[in-house]
C-alpha cells in the first residue's frame, strides 16, 4: 500500500499543503506513566507507544512529511531497570520481525540514528535486516533514534574527522558546518523542522542537539499513547503560524 496524501481543504484550522514540515523529531514521552496511571507494567505503555508510532508515521506519509525521526532509546536508558531495558530489547526486536508488513509494504524506508554496537547479535541483524529490505521505499523515512544521544552523536562525529585529520586525510582548515554535518548520523536526511514532545517535559533530553538548532518545538501534556492523528495536525498547525526567520530580519 503506497500512502495517499488527504485533503483538508475545508473547515478551520485548515493545513497548508505546501508548508508540510520535512522532517518530524518526535520524543516519544509518557509511555511509562501512561501505564502506571492504568496500573499496567511500563512494558505495556512501551507496547503501545509503538503502536501509536505506527499510526502516526502513516498519517505523517499521507501527509506528505519525508521523515520521522522518533527517540525510542536513549543512550541514558541503560540505566533503567533491567526488566525495562530487556522489555524494550524484546519490543524492538518483535517490531523489526515483522519489517516486510510494517515498512516494505507500505513503501516505508527504515534508518537508524545512533551507535547500535551496544546491541545484541541478535537485535543488531533484525535493524540490519529491516535497514536493507526497506531502502527503496519512497513513501516516508522512520528514522528510529536507538541508543542516541546527541552528545554522543556530536562525539562520534568529531572523532571520525580527528581521525582523518591525524592521518592527513582532513586539512583543520577546511573543516566547516556541512562536513561536520556530514558525519553526523542524519547525514542523508533532510534539516529538521518540527520537534514534538508530549507528556508535559519541555526539554530536549539529549535529541537531535546539533540538528534542532533552527527547528520549532511543540509540547503537549498527552502521553505518547493517547498521542493521536488530531494532536499531529495541531503540532504542524502550530509549525504553519510561525514566522521562521533562520536568524534573519
Amino acid at each position: 500500500m503506497i500512502f495517499k496524501r488527504r485533503s483538508f481543504a475545508r473547515g478551520a484550522g485548515r493545513l497548508d499543503m505546501s508548508n508540510i514540515p520535512k522532517h518530524i523529531g518526535i520524543i516519544m514521552d509518557g509511555n511509562g506513566r501512561w501505564a502506571s496511571r492504568r496500573g499496567l507494567p511500563r512494558s505495556a505503555g512501551h507496547r503501545r507507544g509503538a503502536q501509536t508510532l505506527e499510526k502516526i508515521v502513516e498519517y505523517c506519509a499521507s501527509l506528505g512529511v519525508e521523515v520521522v525521526t522518533a527517540y525510542a532509546f536513549s543512550t541514558e536508558n541503560w540505566s533503567r531497570p533491567k526488566d525495562e531495558v530487556d522489555a524494550i530489547m524484546k519490543l524492538l526486536y518483535d517490531y523489526l520481525s515483522d519489517a516486510e508488513r510494517r515498512f516494505r509494504d507500505n513503501n516505508t524506508r527504515f534508518t537508524v540514528s545512533g551507535d547500535v554496537s551496544k546491541f545484541s547479535p541478535k537485535l543488531r541483524t533484525a535493524i540490519e535486516n529491516t535497514v536493507d529490505i526497506t531502502k527503496d521505499g519512497k513513501s516516508i523515512t522512520l528514522n528510529l533514534a536507538l541508543n542516541y544521544g546527541g552528545r554522543d552523536e556530536i562525539v562520534r562525529a568529531a572523532r571520525s574527522l580527528a581521525q582523518d585529520a591525524a592521518q592527513g586525510r582532513l586539512a583543520p582548515d577546511s573543516l566547516d558546518e556541512n562536513m561536520f554535518a556530514s558525519r553526523l548520523d542524519t547525514a542523508s536526511l533532510p534539516e529538521v523542522d518540527l520537534i514534538i514532545r508530549p507528556s508535559g517535559e519541555q526539554r530536549l533530553s539529549n535529541f537531535l542537539l546539533w540538528q534542532a538548532a533552527y527547528a520549532e518545538f511543540w509540547y503537549s501534556d498527552i502521553c505518547w499513547p493517547d498521542f493521536t492523528e488530531n494532536d499531529m495536525k495541531s503540532a504542524i498547525l502550530a509549525y504553519q503560524s510561525r514566522n521562521r526567520r533562520f536568524g534573519g530580519v
